[in-house]
């Protein structure tokens, strides 16, 4: 999917996401010390603008202006600087404190540029926080992208930081609990399974 269906996408919803940060996002990240962060593939920057209100100096990264500009707005005032472009390929000028990859899905292979250039922007000791549809979503779960090639694991995304150094915090798949209307007007309860990787750079 290109840029340009992205904005569709965004140019025809009030809010694709929740404006609230994903909650793996704000369980992990509410007791770093502030610094400066970056949210790469950010959409309208829902993680970045909970760093910013939390005291971070953040920077939303995403290919589709039409969500920056609705991000943008949601901000407000707070401390949030928005760039259009390609995730996994933008750099900061300066090493910063975090980098958060929230469902960034795409083919391996650009996967593991993106991967390797966030954990790239960190200064020693900052860190990288990636969350994302699991693969074994697929067939356990609920929702989320049905192509596979898209999909990863934990360890995955790991092997895409071989050879760099690296302290693993957290590698592991985890539940997020997913909540629909069901047929009968009642609420229906389903999980949906992600990865999550937290690391830190040597």
């Amino acid at each position: 999917m290109d840029a340009r269906a992205w904005d569709e996408r965004y140019a025809a919803a009030k809010l694709v996401w929740s404006r609230e940060p994903n909650q793996f996002v704000a369980t992990e990240l509410a007791d770093l010390t502030p610094g400066t962060a970056v949210d790469l593939a950010a959409g309208k920057g829902r993680n970045a603008i909970w760093l910013a209100s939390r005291g971070w100096s953040a920077t939303a990264v995403d290919f589709s202006q039409v969500a920056l500009d609705k991000g943008a707005r949601l901000a407000g005032e707070l401390d949030v600087t928005w760039v259009c472009a390609d995730a996994t390929t933008w750099h900061p000028q300066a090493p910063v404190d975090l980098v958060v990859v929230a469902y960034l899905q795409v083919p391996a292979d650009d996967r593991r540029r993106a991967v390797r250039c966030a954990f790239t922007m960190l200064r020693p000791g900052g860190t990288l926080l990636l969350v994302a549809h699991d693969s074994t979503n697929l067939a356990e779960g609920t929702g989320g992208p049905q192509d596979p090639s898209v999909l990863m694991t934990a360890e995955d995304v790991l092997a895409d930081l071989e050879g760099l150094e690296v302290e693993v915090l957290r590698a592991e798949r985890v539940a997020r609990e997913v909540r629909s209307a069901d047929e009968h007007g009642g609420e229906e309860r389903r999980t949906a399974w992600d990865c999550l990787v937290r690391v830190v750079r040597g």
